[in-house]
């Protein structure tokens, strides 16, 4: 089990991240704070150690990832959020950003996954394989892919 001090660090390192992946997954707060929790009780729990705070950044956000997809298949009856839902939860967010985050939003979650951890974590393709376990060339496919539809639903307003 994890020290106090090593779980505080993690969450003071790591918690916006945590929970904007959950977020952009659920698109619920209640819910995103439900898989946050579990996120961190696993980090407790976790016995392994990490090579570098890379590759414990990147363990946050695989697991994340994991547990919101297994969140989204145990609740399968919460398939759908209203957008109108999401436009309350996102208050404090420029006009701009909001209507580009509801864009992201409504994108296929593999597409959803890569444009969120290269745009707004900073990871390169090559680390985002590595986090969701596909080849680099897959990535690259998907971040063409979401970038054309985030085009088209834009207006050619997004690069």
């Amino acid at each position: 089990m994890r020290s106090a001090e090593e779980i505080n660090f993690a969450m003071e390192a790591y918690a916006d991240m945590v929970r904007r992946i959950c977020f952009v997954h659920l698109k619920n707060r209640d819910d995103t704070e439900d898989v946050f929790q579990n996120v961190y009780m696993k980090y407790m729990l976790y016995e392994g150690s990490f090579e570098s705070y890379e590759h414990e950044k990147a363990w946050f956000a695989k697991v994340t990832i994991n547990a919101c997809t297994d969140w989204l298949r145990y609740f399968s009856r919460r398939k759908w959020v209203p957008l109108e839902v999401i436009s309350e939860e996102k208050e404090g967010i420029d006009d701009r950003s909001g209507e580009i985050l509801e864009v992201v939003l409504q994108l296929p979650e593999k597409y959803r996954n890569v444009i969120y951890l290269h745009y707004y974590e900073g990871y390169s393709a090559v680390e985002i394989a590595g986090i969701l376990g596909r080849k680099e060339n897959t990535i690259y496919t998907w971040l063409a892919r979401a970038k054309e539809l985030l085009r088209e639903r834009l207006g050619g307003e997004w690069v």
